[in-house]
Parts: C-alpha cells; sequence; structure tokens
C-alpha cells in the first residue's frame, strides 16, 4: 500500500537527512508552506529541471522586482515598468537556473527517482 502525500513526505526528509542533505534542500522553506496549506506540491529534489526552474524563477522575479520597485526604489526614476520587469525577469531566470542545477545536481548525486517512483524507506522505530 502506497503512503499519503504527508507520510510519504516525513519518510523522505528523515531519508533525505541519512543521505546528509540539509533539510532546507529537501524541504525548503516555501514548500513547507504549501504542504502546510494543503498543497500536494512534488518536493523540489523530484522535480524536473524545467518546471523548477520556472516554478523558483517565477516566485523570485515577482518577489525581487516588487521588493527592489516598492521597497528599496533602486530602478531609476524614469525606469518604465517594462524595463523593471525585464530586469526581474532576467534576474529571476537566472536564479531559477541556478537553483534548478543545484537541486538536480543534489537528486543526481544520490540517484533520486520521480515522485511517483520514489519509495520512501519505511521507519525503523
Amino acid at each position: 500500500m502506497m503512503p499519503d502525500h504527508h507520510t510519504k513526505l516525513d519518510r523522505m526528509r528523515r531519508h533525505m537527512e541519512a543521505l546528509g542533505v540539509p533539510a532546507g534542500t529537501a524541504a525548503p522553506p516555501a514548500w513547507r508552506l504549501l504542504w502546510r496549506l494543503g498543497v500536494r506540491a512534488t518536493p523540489p529534489l523530484f522535480m524536473p529541471a524545467l518546471p523548477l526552474a520556472l516554478c523558483l524563477g517565477g516566485f523570485f522575479a515577482a518577489f525581487w522586482g516588487l521588493v527592489m520597485w516598492f521597497g528599496f526604489r533602486v530602478w531609476p526614476q524614469d525606469a518604465s515598468p517594462a524595463r523593471a520587469i525585464a530586469a526581474s525577469l532576467v534576474v529571476g531566470a537566472v536564479f531559477g537556473g541556478l537553483m534548478a542545477l543545484h537541486f538536480r545536481r543534489v537528486a543526481r548525486r544520490h540517484r533520486l527517482p520521480s515522485w511517483q517512483e520514489y519509495q520512501a524507506p519505511p521507519d525503523h522505530d
């Protein structure tokens, strides 16, 4: 019998800890929030590179752009919204690509399959 999503996540976290994968890599804060909200999001170590890059890059671009525009006002006063959006998208693409590369390298190092194929080892309590 296949464990439910919550049980599988708990087992995955313990398995990654046993492999020496940092908790922030196995279960980043944004994913923990999604899981707490009931979203059955695939852990980033088990996601394909392109969807992972788009997800991470998109959120980072939006966050970074808003913080730079409203928080620090680092954009030149005459900067158009289109220019600010383009800069945010470039920064988001770089961030998303680098983070996806990091997660995929860790997954490859530990020979992790897709989330659907992953059989989290049962607890040995």
